[in-house]
């Protein structure tokens, strides 16, 4: 028996030990999201838009507490045009009108601006993150370093498009609310005040227990229970909301990559399998919504009452004054508008209580999407294990390359190209040839030694060149604009280069814009990617696979044109293709340095 009670007592001390931690948990959780929000907002008020910025912060709040002024105006008006009524004052009541029409000339006016003003701020400060997450996600190639670390963060197009609209939307929102509440809240506190007079609870032979302003601590008590009722149902929303945007990021993500590769599917007849990752992915953006369903109708459930209890409860309060007749018609009509807007302003976190949530998952998707973005940063800003130099041609000493989790791929790669020669790497699939050139770009972070690469510019040809959205004219002077006068093309030498590679069927079509990804296929792909070696004259050319698509006569049309440019380009080639070597001064076989 006594060991049933200590076991008991123990089980009881365990669930207070692990409700407390629990409490302190979220408590932390509360702490970390305005930590983030604010880390996340303070960047554009200290930037040089911060004039601008705080003058529409200035300007929004002044409206705001206008607006506030008006409905306490208004909430009196009341108070005397129902009195007019009451006593059939008939020059009163025309007098009370032609106030009310002014004050909501006042509000209508104050609220319109309110809203524009709000969202010029909101499109500003958007503008503002947009172009600096952009900047930090392509600085240094973040991009694509962000794909090789552990733990990637998934859609960072989401991220940057959805999640920054909806966080600048959010606390705009949620911010000016809860003032706009707080303001609101003191406002019609002291209207309360001076209209609800004492209450007088009879004790019996204690007496009577007087409290003063009653209905102020009516309004506080009934808001206060309905606020945190309302935290306790809601608070599960926070991770769900979370949840369901990834899984809707997810659910596109698939969507596009069946448009980008649809000429592949299509030859495959893959629409089966694509039918089956659509609706895999789509059902977790069912379910997890079935789940917020679940949980805003709890929340509803006591909104709904909530709201509804509201309507009579201040009569309920306030009624035992007006039989009393200690206040009129207008007064107990004031008491309503005055307890509504109390109650209102108390209500702020069950009303946005999902918006709340939204704006909590919101801040911890963006803020660990910067955390990741600033940890490659600063990675590239430490000492890099394989250090790249420039020099003549390109040398490659003593390097050392790794997988991400830190299995060993290669060791001591050594090779060099003088400047003007060609150097051939081939190997085995899967040897490392792709990865080396990964590590020679800069790209490849894991592994350790030097590479050296020539003075001047040097381009990478993958086997699927990138052609960018646009016109042809952009896709074969990418990654270079054409924006600069002083360094434009002509159009005579475009096409004297499209028919060099054998594309000069597509000469009128230079400011024809297109999906040319789709458009051409992967030969004409890859001759349009020797097109911008030739018009951009690198120092430096490395190929992986970059004539696969070709045949051989073209193959050798195009590595002739590279070889015979005035410059003489140092050329490093990955391939597996015989014929090859004979465009080539040098061959290295990576597959030794496994």
């Amino acid at each position: 028996m006594l060991f049933e009670r200590i076991t008991g007592a123990e089980a009881l001390r365990s669930a207070d030990t692990s409700a407390a931690v629990a409490a302190a948990s979220r408590a932390a959780a509360r702490r970390r999201d305005l930590a983030d929000a604010w880390r996340l907002t303070k960047p554009y008020f200290v930037s040089e838009e911060k004039v601008a910025a705080w003058t529409l912060v200035v300007a929004v709040v002044l409206l705001n507490l206008a607006n506030v002024y008006v409905h306490v105006r208004i909430n009196q008006w009341s108070a005397a045009e129902y009195n007019a009524l009451g006593m059939y004052n008939y020059d009163e009541f025309i007098y009370q009108f032609w106030i009310f029409l002014i004050l909501s000339a006042f509000n209508i006016v104050i609220t319109v601006y309110a809203l524009y003003l709000n969202q010029m701020l909101q499109i500003r400060w958007r503008r503002w993150l947009t172009r600096r997450y952009l900047a930090t996600w392509l600085t240094d190639r973040t991009y694509f370093r962000l794909q090789l670390v552990g733990g990637t963060t998934d859609n960072p197009d989401q991220r940057i498009q959805e999640d920054l609209n909806l966080f600048t939307t959010y606390v705009m929102s949620l911010s000016l609310g809860l003032m706009t509440a707080v303001v609101s809240l003191f406002s019609f506190l002291f209207i309360l005040w001076e209209l609800s007079g004492p209450a007088r609870i009879p004790l019996g032979t204690w007496g009577t227990w007087y409290i003063p302003g009653y209905l102020v601590w009516a309004a506080l008590l009934y808001s206060g229970i309905g606020t945190w009722l309302s935290i306790k149902v809601g608070r599960p929303l926070v991770p769900l909301n979370f949840a369901q945007q990834r899984f809707e990021a997810d659910f596109r993500y698939s969507l596009i990559r069946l448009r980008e590769n649809a000429e592949s599917i299509a030859f495959y007849g893959g629409e089966a399998p694509e039918y089956s990752i659509f609706r895999s992915r789509f059902s977790n953006v069912v379910d997890n919504f079935y789940r917020i369903m679940v949980r805003r109708k709890h929340l509803s459930w006591f909104t709904a009452s909530f709201t509804q209890a509201a309507i009579v409860f201040p009569i309920l309060v306030a009624a035992p004054r007006y039989f009393a007749k200690q206040i009129q018609l207008g007064g107990l009509i004031q008491v309503l508008g005055a307890f509504g807007m109390v109650q209102n302003a108390l209500s702020f976190i069950i009303t946005s209580y999902p918006d709340i949530a939204a704006w909590q998952a919101c801040t911890e998707r963006l803020s660990a999407f910067e955390a990741r973005m600033r940890q490659v940063t600063e990675s590239m800003r430490a000492p890099q294990q394989i250090k790249l130099h420039r020099g003549g041609g390109v040398e490659v000493q003593n390097l050392d390359i790794d997988l991400p989790d830190g299995t060993r791929l290669l060791r001591g790669v050594n090779f060099s190209a003088a400047p003007g020669e060609a150097l051939l790497l081939v190997g085995p699939t899967g040897a490392g040839k792709s990865t080396t050139l990964r590590a020679m770009a800069g790209l490849w972070p894991f592994g350790q030694g030097d590479v050296g690469l020539g003075e001047g510019v040097e381009m990478f040809l993958p086997q699927k060149p990138y052609l960018p959205l646009g016109t042809l004219r952009q896709a074969m002077l990418y990654p270079r604009e054409d924006n600069d006068d002083a360094h434009r093309v002509s159009d005579e030498r475009l096409n004297e280069v499209l028919v060099q590679v054998n594309l000069g069927s597509f000469a009128r079509m230079l400011d024809t814009i297109d999906n040319w990804s789709l458009r051409l296929s992967l030969g004409e792909q890859q001759r349009l990617a020797f097109a911008r070696v030739l018009l951009i004259g690198p120092a430096v050319v490395i190929m992986d696979e970059a004539t696969s698509a070709l045949d051989e006569p073209t193959e050798a049309r195009l590595y002739g044109l590279i070889r015979n440019m005035p410059h003489r380009p140092t050329v490093v080639s990955v391939g597996h293709r015989s014929t090859l070597r004979e465009f080539h001064d040098k061959v290295c076989d990576i597959g030794a340095f496994r």
